[in-house]
């Protein structure tokens, strides 16, 4: 990557994050404010009962790992600062770290990526720290290369803060998947343990969500978005911490969800094992796919979740290798349409208005289009190619047959000549 064009893309981020931090703060207008009200009306609260040495076991909302506290526990140390004025900065922290982690990649079309689509979610992500586990995840990767070792450490430090980037393993290289397993073990085990010593409920996480119903902007909501109309008797109601859809037939839907889960994970399993060839793009698309399958086919998909997808779509964009180009630009399309049905259209989506939810069904269209299609390019993509048969020698110009050597003619000898040899013959 040239060094103008890490100007023009640093440029490009610090206009668009000083928008979106002012427009977070509330010093430029923000006409949706309730999409920041989770810093000082969810996160503030559980840092205190963090403070006082024990995990917020008692609130339903509390459904993370141990190591969620360490991000809910940092903006206290930034004193001059509220807490939630302090949220912001750490999530706007971890933006510049993924930033600058893409910078150095090979394309720019990976950071290019992350400066333009971020802002496009608005307030919202800066207000969910769902940023720092993907700046983890983003510094993780980019680190596979040349930092094994560390690489390794950081995806387990981000997995003990919100689980799902155990699912970057599933594309590690062979020669370093042990090696990576191990030290994602140890950052993982050095967080959650170090956290359970001290303060206690650290697992109770584990149980928190045995009675979740079916979030109304995941993809297995379609069919009660549809049935609202024709007679389902079911409620759309809060519910451990989500809009949920609560009723007859919500449980079925649910397994099904579970079991389509596990069947891509078997998928993602069953793919490495017949994996043929290998880039130095593959644990990055591996990845994406990993992440694009489980946001599909999970029974929550919260709009934060976009983040995760453009940070792993915008490290394979780093790498010309990649397998997964139109997956970024479909993923692209889908950030804007989330944007319109929350925060914007929220409101119509809870009370089943037919333009709301096919603003949803397109937009969860594109990310079941971008799962399959990204996973078909990562399958066809590890196959041996094709071995062509060889074409016969095309015949070559027939070599000409040796001329015969040209006969000498022996001019006659002058006649002195000849009487004296003929004289000395003789004698």
């Amino acid at each position: 990557m040239s060094r103008e064009a890490r100007w023009t893309i640093a440029a490009a981020w610090v206009v668009s994050r000083a928008w979106l931090l002012l427009t977070t703060l509330g010093v430029l207008h923000n006409p949706y404010p309730i999409v920041t009200s989770d810093v000082p009306g969810i996160y503030q609260p559980w840092y205190e009962v963090l403070r006082s040495g024990t995990f917020p076991v008692d609130d339903v909302m509390w459904q993370y790992p141990p190591g969620a506290a360490g991000v809910l526990l940092l903006p206290g140390l930034i004193t001059p600062l509220s807490y939630t004025h302090a949220f912001f900065t750490l999530m706007l922290v971890a933006d510049a770290v993924a930033l600058v982690c893409l910078l150095r990649g090979r394309s720019p079309l990976g950071a290019g990526l992350w400066v333009l689509a971020v802002p496009l979610l608005g307030p919202m992500i800066l207000s969910r720290y769902d940023l720092f586990v993907t700046a983890l995840a983003v510094a993780a990767l980019m680190l596979l290369a040349s930092r094994p070792r560390l690489s390794g450490f950081v995806i387990g430090i981000a997995t003990a803060v919100k689980v799902w980037p155990l699912l970057l393993l599933l594309g590690a290289p062979r020669r370093r998947v042990v090696e990576l397993a191990l030290y994602a073990v140890l950052g993982a085990g050095a967080v959650v343990l170090g956290f359970a010593a001290v303060l206690p409920g650290a697992f109770d996480f584990l149980d928190a969500q045995g009675s979740r119903g079916i979030e109304i902007e995941s993809v297995f909501a379609t069919p009660f978005h549809l049935a609202r109309d024709n007679g389902w008797s079911g409620e759309v109601r809060f519910n451990y911490g989500s809009i949920e859809f609560l009723g007859p037939h919500v449980g079925t839907v649910a397994v099904v969800s579970l079991v389509t889960s596990a069947l891509s994970m078997l998928w993602l399993l069953f793919w490495r094992l017949r994996a043929r060839r290998w880039t130095e793009a593959t644990p990055y698309d591996a990845a994406l796919t990993a992440v694009l399958l489980f946001v599909v086919t999970s029974r929550v998909l919260s709009p934060q979740y976009m983040v995760w997808l453009i940070g792993l779509a915008a490290v394979c964009l780093t790498r010309r290798e990649t397998t997964q180009r139109p997956i970024a630009v479909l993923i692209l399309l889908a950030v804007p349409l989330t944007t319109w049905e929350f925060p914007i259209w929220f409101g119509s989506l809870m009370a089943g208005e037919p333009e709301a939810i096919l603003v949803l069904l397109l937009r969860n269209a594109l990310l079941v289009g971008a799962a399959f299609w990204s996973a078909a390019r990562l399958w066809r993509a590890a196959q041996p190619l094709p071995v062509k048969a060889e074409d016969p020698p095309a015949p070559g110009p027939r070599a000409a047959s040796p001329s015969p050597a040209p006969v000498r003619s022996v001019a006659p000898l002058p006649d002195a000549t000849r009487t004296a040899r003929e004289a000395q013959g003789s004698g």
